[in-house]
């Protein structure tokens, strides 16, 4: 048996099938059927369509539009929290690089601080080395000095220790003469006290000179003293000028090492001052 499709009514007796709009209100275009004859006419027509006329449905229209209302009003929630956690997050960041910052600034600070502080501590070592050093230096010069000896004037021996001879009282001469034209400076042999500053009929003018090691040095015979009792020389220090005052026969410096201040008390000079250094 063969079928044969009739085509869909069209005209007034079809309607189209796209029948309600998204707007919840009744479809624009629908007839209002007022006559009963028409109703009639459309409801056969209907009857004899395979197909059901649509009819608008108000209220779920009016539902669908709620419910998109609310799905665009979820979707709007949703977009404003994530919007609002992306806010959250940032801030998290910037507070998170802020913190960083105030830490790695702080560290900073702390490093150079301590490097400040080491710095300081390193030229302060530096500093006390130095002043220890230098303290050492003065010492060492203070002890050169006070153990160093020198010729009471720079130049060679006229007459040497223990030359026998009548004109002195003991037979012999108890010391060394250093040729010395009259003014020339006389210096003191080493570090010590002045014990004798002064005129002796035999010696002229002289001054005897306690050093460290306890042995007493004499020079005699000079023109002019620089010295006075009870002071404390250097080595190298002036204590008068040659000349030829006491017992002389003409100008020269007339030097002693004694064990006391007194005479009678002499040592070998030359030997004396060799002991210390002396070349002579």
């Amino acid at each position: 048996m063969a079928f044969t499709v009739l085509p869909a009514p069209s005209g007034k007796h079809r309607r189209p099938r796209r029948a309600a709009l998204r707007t919840g209100t009744t479809l624009a275009g629908v007839a209002v059927l007022t006559a009963a004859g028409t109703f009639g006419a459309t409801a056969a027509t209907a009857l004899s369509t395979p197909e059901r006329a649509v009819v608008p449905n108000t209220i779920e229209d009016t539902s669908f539009a709620r419910a998109l209302d609310a799905s665009e009003g979820l979707t709007n929630s949703l977009a404003a929290q994530a919007a609002a956690q992306h806010k959250a997050a940032d801030e998290t960041k910037r507070k998170a690089a802020e913190a960083k910052r105030k830490a790695d600034e702080a560290k900073r600070v702390a490093q150079a601080a301590e490097a400040a502080k080491k710095k300081a501590a390193a030229e302060a070592r530096i500093k006390a080395e130095r002043a220890a050093e230098a303290r050492a230096a003065r010492a060492a010069e203070e002890r050169r000095k006070l153990n160093s000896f020198v010729l009471p004037v720079d130049s060679g021996i006229g007459t040497g220790y223990k030359v026998p001879g009548s004109m002195w009282a003991s037979g012999y001469h108890t010391g060394v003469d250093f040729t010395a034209s009259t003014g020339t400076p006389v210096h003191a042999v080493g570090a010590g006290t002045v014990v004798t500053a002064g005129f002796d009929s035999a010696y002229g003018n002289n001054v005897v000179i306690r050093h460290s090691d306890g042995i007493y040095t004499l020079c005699a015979h000079m023109s002019s003293l620089s010295v006075s009792v009870g002071e404390t020389v250097t080595t190298g220090q002036q204590i008068g000028l040659s000349g030829a005052t006491g017992n002389v026969t003409g100008p020269h410096v007339h030097f002693e090492a004694r064990t006391t201040a007194d005479y009678g008390s002499d040592i070998d000079p030359v030997a004396y001052l060799r002991s210390h250094g002396v070349s002579i």
